[in-house]
Parts: C-alpha cells; structure tokens; sequence
C-alpha cells in the first residue's frame, strides 16, 4: 500500500465518522420545532373524515327514506287509478246491463209476439183445413175396425231397393232377424243378405237359442262372418269348434264364457288364423292358450285377459315364441294380480308395439312393473289405471318416455301435484286427462296443467282440495282455448267465480260437470248462459233457484240439463201446460221421444196439438195424467208405435197432488180407479232424442 492510498482511506473514514456524529449530534441538539404543526395537521385531517363519514351515512339514511315515500307516492297514485278505472268499469257495465236488460225484453216481447202471431194464423189454418175437409183431428174409426174393413194401405218392402233393405236390416239385432224370416217368403230372402251376416252378436240371445242352431248359422255363413260375439254363452265344445269354420274371422269375443277352455282355443286358432280383437276376459284360459297366440294369431292387434286368472309369468314369456306378437296395438289385463313384475317384463320383451294399456282392479300393481313395462314399449300413447292403488308419481316419472296422449286414474291417493310438475314438456300432445276422485291434488296441479295446448277432456271429479284460484291459473293458459269437456263434480271449494273464468275463456266448452259444487248459486247461471258452446250441463246439488232456471232458459244450444237434488227449483220453475205443449207442437216437428209423465194440468188439447204438429213422433209416455181421458189416450195409442198411459195420481215423492199443489202433509192417495196401461211394442231400435 502507498502513503497516497493510506492518506486517502483515512480521510475517507474520518469524513465518514465527522458526519454520522455530526448528523446524530444535530438531532438531538436542535428541537423539533415542526411537530406540533403537524399533529395540528393530523388532527383536522381525522376530523374532515370523520365528518364526511357522518355525512355519508346521514345522506343513505335520508336516500332510502326519500325512495321509501316516493314508491309509496307512486304505489297510491297507481291504486287510486285503479279505483278509478274499476269505477268507470262499473259505471260502463251498470249502464250496458240495463241496456242489455232492456233490449232483452224487448226482444223477448217481440219473441212472445211473434209465436203468438204464428199460433193464430195456425190455428185458423188448421181450423180452414178441417172446415175444408170436413174432417176430425182424431180418426173416429179404431184400428180393429179399420183392419176389418181392409182399409190399411199396402206397404211392400221388398219394393225397396236392395241397398235400403239391408239399411233396414242391418239395425235389427239377431232375434230380430229371425223373428223377420218368418214373416213370408221375401221376408226370408231379404234376411238372408250376405252383408247382414257379416256380424253376429249371439250374446243377445244367450238364454233361449240352442248350439245346434249356433252351429248350423255359422256352416252357412262361414265364409261371409267378420265379427262374431259370445260373451256370456254356455256352449258345449262341439259348438266353439264350429267357429273354426269362419276362416275369414277377424273379431272374436268369447268374454265370461265359463266352457271356453284351452282345447277350444286350439280348434280356433287353426281354423281363424286372421283374428285381429280377441277378448278371453274371465275365462279358464291356461298357459297352453297363451302358448297358441303367438303361433297361430300372427295379426292379433286387441287383446283382451281382463280377469284370466289361470295363467302365469311363464305364459307371458310364450308371447314372444315364434313370430310373436309384436303387431298387439291394445293390451287390457284387469284383475291379473297374478302377474309380477318379471310378469310385465316378459310382455315388454314381446310386445314392443303396445299403444293403449288397460290395467284396472289391480292393487298389486307397482311402480316397478311400469317401469318393467315402459322400457321396452316406449310407443304406449293412453293408459288407464283404475284400481291401481299403489302406483305413485315415479310412475309418471317412468312413462315420460312415451308420448301420453291419454291417461285415467281413479281412487288414487298417492298421486300428488309432483306427478304435474313438467307435463307440458313430458307429454306435449296429450288431450285426455282423467284423474277422479286423486284427493292429493290441489290448485298447483290445474296451475301445471295451463300450458298444454292439445288438451280436450278434463276430469278432477272428486278431487276436494281444488278451488277458484286453480281454476283461474288453469284457464289462463293457452289450454282454455281447445277444452271441450271438463268434470269438476264434488270439488266443494268452486264458487261462481270459477263459472265467470269458464264464460271468458272457454269457447270451444261443450260438456260442464258442476254437481254438488255446493257454493254455486244464480250468479254462476248468468255466466253458464254466456258459454254458447255448452250443449250439456250437470248443476246437481247446487244452490240453482227458479231465477237461475229461467235464466238458464235463455241457453239456445243446450240439449241435456240435470237438475237432480236442486232443492230451490219449486213447482214454479217446471210447470207445463197445454200452452206450453201447443208451442211445442208447432216448433218440434221431428220430435221422436216425447215424456209428460206427471204433468196432471194437460188435457186432451195437448194431444191433437201432438198429433197435428209432430207427425214423426214415435213414443209416448203419459203417467199420472188425470185430465186426458181414455179415449183420447185410445186414439193416440192408433198413431204411435209405443205408448204408454196412467190416469192415477202422482205418487207421493213427486212432491205435489193431482192438481200440481205442493204436498204440506202426508196424504193418503187411493187406488186409481179404470186405470189402464196402453202399451204398443216398438220396432224402433235406434238411439232417439228425448224430450
């Protein structure tokens, strides 16, 4: 080291060793004269921001209350124009009603002119058309008489052309048929048209024909029966092999036939291989049957084994044995509580075309063989489980795979407002939905209901726990527009708002069940009136009074009324009278069915009114009808085909005496004396309107 380093290290670190003491020397020497600015400084700084917080705080407490009294300056504001929009409503309706009310009568004068005008100028027509003819309204001679004197004009049938005879034919039931082959000789001709014999329903006459007849019908037409019906014939074995001979059969029900057994099955099924309906319901049927249907039934698409307790699992597993029967459309196994869920395993492994299934009076039904079933059969489009107590919302969980169109349930109580939660996205296309008597269901099921755009039938009968608020959810959706049919009979919570939703929103409504809806009342008319869609109403066991039935009157398109239990309608509300009776005459011309039984204020004007103005009627029933007299009944019973006449006294629970008086006490009614029944059997047999 040189001295010039050894001089510049030590003046380094002497200057380094002057100024470190020189700079703590300094500190403590001279006071610090800044520091009580500063705390001065620090003070009023924490001060400006306490005072802002305060502020802060103050401003979101006042923020929040202004917003408070302007929401609820905005919320009176908005309610008082509802109250005045509600009153200006009011004041609009008030003052259409009577308008309305005022047209209506108005109307209904003109209307009650008009068919006063149109009863006169028919009754001088009538009595011009009398005077000119000279003649009586009732023809004097009586029938005896008239076929003495050979004066009953000719009618031939077998003029008719061949295709109007078999119409006419085709209507008449098998003993019919028979009673009209021995007529005459055409008659037996006209009888022995291939066509009639296409089918033949022998169950109608069960108890009276013989097996040797059976047997000979069926050699005769083999070649031209489709349909033939057994259900509830006792036939021997020779007779079922005779079915055999219809090769061209193709409907086949030989239900409740307690000899049908396995041997016959086998004749049939080698003699008829084109059946496409079978039922077997309650019969012995075995295995060894279940074993020949897929063998020899190649086509079957029905099949019925309703209540065949016989066979086993194991005669399901034969279902699938050769071609097996995957054409099966229809499926009905009521009471088989035989059948497991391996069961039900064994029909989905052969029958994978199943579409409509039918399991009724079956309690050991599970949730397990749904979900055996619908594994394999995911084309099932309606069921029906009656009797079915066990099955629960897991069900319908597992049948979200088919595409439900139809489902009824009845009696079920561990069905709940879950099983409803997605039906709008599960079964989109379903239209029919009967779930009577499910108590478990409340206004939440009608509220997941409301999207279903294709619904047509809805029956909740029976189902308690649903209300007004259900049914105002239930309409507001799209489905009000397509509801056709709707049961809420017993569902005791529905009051007249529920009607006033109905009118609004249901078009296309033409079947209302309403029975012991017992909070319904007059209102709940006015707005039944208003659904001009309706053609059948039940308001049975509701609180209706004569008001609402003369409302009710006002309906023009309603043909079925059931007022049944309704305690309020008096005497009143259904009095008829030979005025009554003559408009009826002069409107209804193509009454068929009249019923007057109990209407003691008629007479014998009412029945030349009949005469006269409903020339097409066919049956007559006249009970308790004192003031028409036997010969007017007489000559009655000459023009239609069945009549039926009792000049007695009303009995007792008509509520009311041979003058139409209400009974205020018990009377004791005596035997009608002359009382005589007219009764002329009627060959009609087809379904008629009645009044």
């Amino acid at each position: 080291m040189t001295p010039e380093l050894m001089i510049k290290a030590c003046t380094f670190y002497t200057g380094r060793l002057v100024k470190t003491h020189f700079c703590s020397w300094r500190d403590i020497a001279i006071p610090l004269t800044n520091e009580d600015d500063e705390l001065a400084e620090k003070i009023e700084r924490a001060m400006k921001y306490n005072n802002f917080r305060l502020q802060k705080y103050v401003f979101r407490l006042w923020h929040s209350y202004v917003k408070g009294q302007k929401k609820q300056l905005t919320d009176t504001l908005s309610q008082v124009q509802k109250m005045l929009h509600c009153y200006k409503l009011t004041a609009i309706l008030t003052k259409w009603r009577d308008k309305a009310r005022l047209k209506y009568k108005k109307r209904e004068d003109e209307l009650i002119l008009k068919h006063e005008l149109q009863l006169l100028k028919w009754r001088n027509n009538l009595k011009l058309k009398v005077a000119a003819n000279g003649e009586s309204i009732f023809p004097e001679p009586s029938l005896s008489k008239v076929s003495l004197e050979g004066n009953i004009p000719e009618c031939d049938i077998s003029l008719l052309p061949q295709r109007a005879v078999s119409q006419i034919f085709f209507y008449l039931s098998l003993k019919d048929k028979i009673i009209c082959s021995h007529v005459c000789h055409s008659w037996m001709l006209m009888t022995q048209a291939s066509s009639l014999w296409n089918g033949i329903d022998f169950s109608t006459v069960k108890n009276i024909i013989t097996g040797k007849y059976i047997v000979s019908t069926l050699q005769r037409w083999r070649l031209n029966v489709l349909r033939l019906n057994f259900r509830g014939c006792i036939l021997r074995l020779k007779t079922l092999r005779s079915v055999s001979l219809c090769r061209n059969l193709q409907e086949l029900n030989v239900s409740d036939c307690p000899t049908l057994t396995d041997e016959s099955m086998r004749y049939i099924s080698e003699g008829c291989p084109g059946i496409l309906y079978l039922n077997l319901s309650n019969t012995i049927i075995t295995n060894r049957t279940m074993r020949l249907l897929p063998r020899h039934f190649h086509n079957l698409q029905n099949l019925s084994l309703a209540y065949c307790k016989k066979f086993t699992d194991k005669g399901l597993r034969y279902l699938n044995l050769g071609d097996g029967c995957h054409k099966l459309i229809y499926l009905d196994l009521s009471g088989c509580t035989q059948i497991s869920v391996q069961g039900f395993r064994n029909i989905a492994n052969s029958c994978t075309g199943i579409m409509h299934l039918t399991i009724n009076d079956m309690p050991t039904l599970t949730d397990n063989c749904i979900k055996a079933l619908v594994e394999r059969c995911p084309r099932i489009t309606s069921i029906v489980f009656i009797g079915a107590p066990h099955i629960s919302d897991c069900a319908f969980k597992a049948l979200s795979t088919c595409n439900l169109r139809k489902i009824r349930f009845e009696g079920n109580k561990r069905i709940t407002d879950a099983c409803f939660k997605f039906i709008d996205k599960n079964y989109p296309n379903i239209s029919h939905i009967y779930m009577a008597d499910c108590k478990r269901l409340t206004d939440s099921s009608l509220k997941s209901l409301s999207p279903l755009k294709q619904l047509t039938v809805l029956n909740l009968a029976n189902c308690i726990r649903i209300g007004d608020m259900g049914v105002k959810q239930f309409l507001d959706g799209p489905v009000s527009i397509r509801i056709r049919e709707l049961n809420l009979s017993n569902c005791i919570h529905l009051g007249d708002a529920s009607i006033m939703k109905l009118s609004e929103c249901c078009p296309n409504l033409n079947y209302l069940s309403l029975r012991n809806c017992e909070h319904l009342t007059d209102l709940a008319i006015e707005y039944v009136v208003n659904i001009f869609s309706l053609v059948s109403v039940d308001l049975s066991g509701t609180n209706i009074s004569n008001e609402g039935l003369m409302t009710l009157s006002r309906h023009k398109k309603l043909k079925e009324l059931s007022l049944s239990e309704c305690y309020k309608i008096t005497d009143v509300g259904i009095q008829i009278t030979d005025s009554a009776m003559e408009m009826l005459s002069a409107k209804c011309h193509y009454l068929h069915i009249l019923d007057i039984s109990g209407c003691v204020l008629l007479t014998d004007q009412m029945l030349e009114d009949l005469q006269i103005g409903c020339k097409q009627l066919r049956i007559l029933k006249m009970q308790y009808c004192r003031l028409i007299s036997m010969e007017a009944a007489k000559r009655m019973s000459s023009i239609v085909q069945q009549q039926e006449y009792n000049p007695g006294d009303p009995p007792l629970w008509f509520g009311y005496d041979y003058e139409g008086k209400p009974l205020t006490r018990q009377h004791e009614i005596p035997p009608p004396k002359n009382v005589e029944w007219t009764v002329t059997e009627s060959t009609h047999s087809s379904q008629e309107e009645v009044v």
